[in-house]
């Protein structure tokens, strides 16, 4: 089953880039405290992520900052593939992107996707949620082969109707 509103975000290391060092970003880090949209990519660099997902969320990020909202996106690549993606993606740096390398955290909360029939071993289903101090107030996950609910237009709609 996976992660349900009022669920606590499980604390699992996940990494970050940083000046060219790996370095291990704790849930209560990176959720503490704060109001924060986490999105998921099944990877990055894959065509969907790069031409869409991502991209919408950097337009996006005035909103999202507007809102008082921090965003991060997830992918199961590690912390160089993020680094770099985010760099050639043009991503603010406020917009964190962690690297969920053995997709312990992708598993742990229930969106683990096995793509191993495409050569891609196991990875994130894409899904967006919303969590306030590290608890889920909601979770959107996409159907497969599906982009909407995750998206940033999406996600920042739902924001705002919930006021």
């Amino acid at each position: 089953m996976s992660i349900q509103p009022g669920d606590k975000l499980p604390e699992i290391a996940l990494q970050e880039l940083q000046n060219g060092a790996v370095r291990s970003v704790s849930i209560a880090e990176a959720f503490g405290g704060k109001d924060v949209v986490l999105f998921a990519v099944p990877g990055a660099f894959t065509p969907t992520c790069s031409e869409a997902h991502l991209p919408g969320f950097i337009e996006a990020m005035p909103a999202f900052r507007d809102l008082g909202v921090e965003v991060i996106g997830i992918s199961v690549n590690d912390a160089f593939v993020m680094g770099a993606w985010g760099q050639q993606q043009g991503a603010p740096e406020d917009l964190r992107l962690l690297a969920d390398g053995n997709g312990e955290f992708s598993k742990a909360i229930g969106l683990s996707l096995d793509a191993s029939a495409y050569g891609m071993g196991l990875r994130s289903k894409r899904f967006a949620l919303y969590a306030e101090n590290g608890v889920v107030r909601w979770v959107e996950e996409e159907a497969p082969g599906e982009f909407r609910v995750s998206s940033a237009e999406h996600v920042l709609e739902r924001l705002r109707s919930e006021g």
